[in-house]
């Protein structure tokens, strides 16, 4: 680390709670809401309780020279990392997901505040670790793991990067059509849309979906420099082809797409609609490897 006292940047996102009593107005009428459909306030609140116990225990363990800041989830598009950042995300592991495609090399350490109902595949510290794991990155010490991210380029230059997998698709139900180019292979398709994973990603989404296939795809490792795609539900017609379900992409390649839908053509990256690009009709889309890579911090 350099002369510069370090920014811990602590990211979380609204509880249940919270986005209960927002949408209700009240504590009391978000309570009435849950009973009506068979759960108790007392759940969700606990579930609150360890989350902000979670978030004090971290911001206690910050170094007292550090600068500090808090961010919301909602916020990261707009925030401006800096080189000296160390980010902690306190939440789920989609919450690391979320901040990776804004960052450039900063450390991201994970903690899990509710280990009963996150995985803690990227948030595998708990909440105490926050001061061991800040000084040993201080130090220069790190144990950090370089996790592969994809990139989808569209023709006009806009890109969108992903921890665990972009999809291309129809914003609706409807299906999706284009035309589909995987190194010397390509067809016209009709499909739920598709999706290219990570190897991180290769634990949710992709693995749902290797799961019921036929023929399965050996996912790739989260280091690993290649990604997997897959076809969801392509079909046949006189005019739309299943050849090409799914596969490899290693290192140096590329997926290639073209729309063939006039409107409503989206691609998204880590199940974040609301951060995406229009897909409309003729517009040609490249995803493959991306330059960066999600440093998360193990130990």
């Amino acid at each position: 680390m350099s002369a510069v006292a370090p920014r811990a940047v602590v990211v979380s996102r609204a509880t249940e709670l919270e986005q209960l009593v927002a949408r209700h107005g009240t504590r009391e009428q978000a309570r009435f809401f849950l009973e009506s459909r068979g759960r108790s306030l007392k759940e969700v609140e606990e579930r609150h309780h360890r989350h902000e116990e979670a978030l004090a225990a971290v911001l206690s363990r910050i170094p007292l020279r550090w600068r500090r800041a808090r961010l919301d989830r909602s916020d990261l598009s707009r925030f401006v990392f800096g080189p000296e950042d160390v980010i902690i995300a306190v939440g789920q592991d989609g919450l690391v997901a979320n901040a990776a495609k804004y960052l450039s090399g900063q450390p991201v350490v994970g903690i899990n505040p509710d280990p009963r109902h996150h995985d803690g595949v990227l948030v595998p510290h708990p909440p105490a670790a926050a001061g061991d794991l800040l000084a040993v990155i201080a130090a220069g010490r790190a144990r950090v793991q370089a996790r592969v991210m994809a990139a989808a380029s569209l023709d006009d230059g806009q890109t969108l990067l992903a921890l665990n997998e972009v999809f291309v698709g129809h914003r609706s139900h409807q299906s999706a059509r284009y035309r589909l180019r995987a190194a010397d292979r390509q067809e016209r398709q009709s499909s739920s849309g598709l999706i290219v994973a990570t190897g991180t990603g290769a634990t949710g989404w992709a693995r749902s979906i290797e799961r019921q296939r036929r023929a399965p795809v050996a996912l790739p490792a989260p280091e690993a420099p290649q990604l997997t795609f897959f076809v969801r539900e392509p079909f046949p017609s006189v005019a739309t082809g299943t050849e090409i379900e799914q596969g490899l992409l290693p290192e140096g390649q590329q997926l290639e797409i073209v729309s063939e839908m006039n409107d409503g053509g989206v691609v998204f990256a880590d199940g974040i609609e609301e951060d995406r690009l229009d897909f409309s009709w003729g517009t040609r889309l490249r995803v493959g490897l991306a330059r960066a890579r999600l440093h998360l911090v193990l130990g």
